[in-house]
This record gives C-alpha cells, structure tokens and sequence, in this order.
C-alpha cells in the first residue's frame, strides 16, 4: 500500500501540555515549526508514549483519532483531502480503516493545516 495515503496520528502538545492530534501522509513528517504557527502557539512537541497512551486510550503504533479517552482538537495536513480514500489506524497496530477524508473531516471536526515536510 502507498505509504502517501496510509495516514498516521500523532499525539502532540503545546509549551503548556495541551495535547491534540496531528493527521499526517505516512510518508510525511511533521514540521514543529510549521505546526506551532498554524495552531497559533510558541512551540508543540511530541507527548510521550505515555502520555499519548493515558490521552487516547490505545497503544503507540495503534492511535486513532476516533474514540480517544480524552477530548482533543484534531488538525489535519490539508493536501489528505486530496484523495478520495485513505487508510487510518482503526485502534489496534496493523489494523487499517479505509475512508474518505471529508468525511472523517466532518465526523472529527478538523482543522485543516500545511504541517507536513
């Protein structure tokens, strides 16, 4: 499978620890810096495996964005909606969920941003 439409879930946060999720290209990674200014902070960062596993609820290598255990604001690399279908972690490692973008943009409520280098 192309690595460009097999989408990861990242778990980030701000110099406050407020925590959200990042949607990016599998082949993608993500540009802190390009990040930070789109969400409208100073600086974001990975979490810790721990802290993404104690925010989402699922392992490390198995986020989704969908049922996390706590709320989180969803931002998305805006070129994903170029597809009209990708593959995302379903909740579990190795298990891939196939869907159209638009529609995982509406059920999550994302933000569009241009993160991705």
């Amino acid at each position: 499978m192309d690595e460009h439409i097999v989408v990861k879930t990242l778990v980030m946060e701000d110099e406050n620890k407020k925590s959200f999720i990042i949607l990016i290209h599998g082949d993608m990674e993500v540009s802190t810096k390009k990040l930070a200014w789109c969400v409208g902070v100073k600086d974001v960062s990975p979490c810790s495996p721990d802290t993404a596993v104690k925010y989402t609820g699922y392992l490390v290598g198995g986020i989704s964005p969908f049922g996390t255990r706590k709320d989180m604001p969803v931002y998305m690399e805006e070129t994903i909606l170029d597809y009209k279908k990708i593959y995302i972690n379903g909740g579990k490692r190795k298990f891939l969920v196939g869907l159209n973008p638009e529609k995982m943009k509406r059920i999550l409520k994302i933000t569009l941003v241009r993160a991705g280098i």
